[in-house]
């Protein structure tokens, strides 16, 4: 799949753009605060109805005006897809797929995978764990839409529970209806675990192949879904917690404290790993993302890259670049000399100066 086009209009700090990407890599360059990674988050919109950033719709328009367009044309397996997202100030954004208004969101997932790698993704593995729980999340959320029904109802009967554990603590008679809310929590709650189990236990199998090739022999990256619960014994641990959960007027069991366990040769890197490990680690986990969404979706993702090749050694440099020969890829970067060092094939080239484009047709013009 690729991305054909995309046209803005009053989105950040673009007026008025219309760019035609290659199917190949497609690097933005210029100084800091130019706007290259909005175009970065344009396309992710497109296949994901948020920002990278967790941005709100009305701070994606552009200063004093009162609404925003995007329109990007993809093209998946020969059949071509006009995607329209329509921002507003203070109402929720509207989309259309192929001028058609879809209602749920996930109606547009499936139709462009993005895999996404910026510098805050190099220290995944070092914060917490609401990092590695989002990184779940917005990956099975792409690629299995019953994940994404489940999430959303798991989210919104935690938070309902949440605030009848609030307000029993002022009207006590309110604890008989708490069942209720428990047993739904379990429903979506098991089927959340599974999912995640699952999906951990097949990138462990790419993710030990590209790491051991990366640090050349010398390491082996073990990934474990670390549950918070276990699926068998779910119930009853929240019925267990159920005097703290009163006490602490929150929901403390569940998928919700889920996190992630990455072990180097036996060693918890989360904790005893160095930064240099832990930076690799991320790549390789950004790497088996790639290969992971080929696999499902038997066709590849477009990768998006936000100044990540500034944060990365030469080596590891090199290894990305020739990781991603056969996607379309967009960069951001400040310069250009890692390509030229590296020799690296570009297809287009943009410059971007104060929410202007312009192409540039080879390094020599530069």
């Amino acid at each position: 799949m690729i991305i054909q086009s995309i046209e803005l209009n009053n989105f950040r700090n673009y007026e008025q753009l219309s760019l035609f990407l290659d199917p190949g890599t497609n690097i933005f360059y210029g100084d800091n605060a130019q706007g290259k990674t909005n175009i970065l988050e344009a396309a992710y919109l497109s296949g994901t109805t948020k920002s990278h950033k967790g941005s709100k719709d009305k701070e994606l328009i552009r200063f004093g005006e009162k609404e925003s367009h995007i329109r990007t044309i993809v093209q998946k397996n020969e059949k071509e897809y006009q995607i329209d997202m329509h921002l507003r100030q203070n109402r929720s954004k509207g989309i259309a797929v192929n001028k058609i208004p879809i209602k749920k969101a996930s109606e547009l997932f499936g139709i462009l995978n993005i895999v996404f790698f910026s510098p805050e993704d190099l220290n995944l593995i070092k914060n917490g764990p609401a990092e590695r729980r989002r990184f779940l999340d917005l990956e099975l959320c792409q690629l299995d839409k019953l994940y994404l029904a489940d999430l959303s109802r798991y989210n919104k009967i935690l938070n309902q529970r949440n605030k009848l554990l609030k307000d029993i603590y002022f009207r006590p008679e309110l604890l008989d209806t708490l069942p209720v809310w428990d047993m739904q929590l379990l429903e979506y709650g098991r089927r959340i675990i599974e999912s995640r189990k699952r999906f951990v236990e097949e990138l462990n199998e790419i993710i030990h192949e590209i790491h051991f090739r990366i640090s050349g022999g010398k390491e082996d990256l073990l990934i474990r879904y670390e549950a918070n619960v276990d699926d068998a014994v779910f119930e009853e641990e929240l019925e267990r917690a159920k005097k703290r959960d009163l006490k602490l007027c929150q929901t403390t069991v569940g998928p919700h404290r889920d996190d992630m366990l990455f072990s180097i040769n036996g060693i918890d890197i989360r904790k005893f790993g160095s930064q240099g490990q832990q930076r690799t680690s991320a790549l390789s986990l950004k790497l088996s993302e790639i290969e992971f969404v080929k696999k499902c979706i038997h066709d590849t993702p477009v990768l998006l890259l936000d100044d990540v090749l500034s944060e990365l050694d030469s080596n590891r440099q090199n290894y990305l670049l020739n990781s991603i020969g056969e996607i379309q890829t967009l960069i951001t970067c400040t310069g250009l000399d890692e390509f030229v060092k590296n020799r690296f094939h570009i297809n287009k080239i943009f410059q971007v100066i104060q929410g202007e484009i312009f192409e540039k047709t080879s390094l020599e013009e530069i």
